[in-house]
């Protein structure tokens, strides 16, 4: 990447991530959720979206984060190569402005579920803002449960 980029930034817990705002198609309040039996745990659901199927992720799962108790989640409908994928996290922020220059690889002697989603860290100033590899993000094992 070349010059500054916007990225579109949220919380999952106390975790802030951003997404470049090139691959998000809309933010969107909660919306009801179809479940997939036998899904991965990630998997939250699926939304109806203007007629559209959409897998919807729950980020707090794919970290390994307890669930939500006081609140619903908010969708961040993202693009992928595969189509459209909504994201759901605990609070959408601000869009920032990045030098892409300024970024650091996440540290290789560190692991779990949080670095495995990353692709790189922007140091803001008041905290560390995670840069979401949304690949691995919205990548789930369909048929990971076995049957009960």
């Amino acid at each position: 990447m070349n010059g500054p980029s916007k990225l579109c930034t949220f919380t999952v817990g106390d975790l802030t991530f951003g997404v470049d705002v090139g691959e998000v198609q809309e933010v969107i309040r909660f919306q009801r959720l179809t479940p997939v039996p036998l899904a991965d745990h990630a998997l939250r659901g699926l939304i109806n979206l203007r007629g559209h199927v959409v897998p919807a992720i729950d980020l707090r799962r794919k970290l390994h984060l307890s669930d939500r108790q006081d609140h619903l989640p908010i969708n961040i409908v993202i693009r992928t190569d595969d189509g459209l994928v909504s994201l759901l996290v605990d609070e959408i922020l601000d869009v920032v402005e990045v030098d892409p220059d300024n970024y650091e690889p996440h540290p290789e002697t560190v692991c779990g579920p949080v670095w495995q989603l990353i692709d790189s860290i922007y140091k803001l100033p008041e905290r560390l803002l995670l840069v979401l590899d949304i690949e691995r993000a919205v990548s789930v094992n369909w048929a990971e449960r076995e049957s009960a």
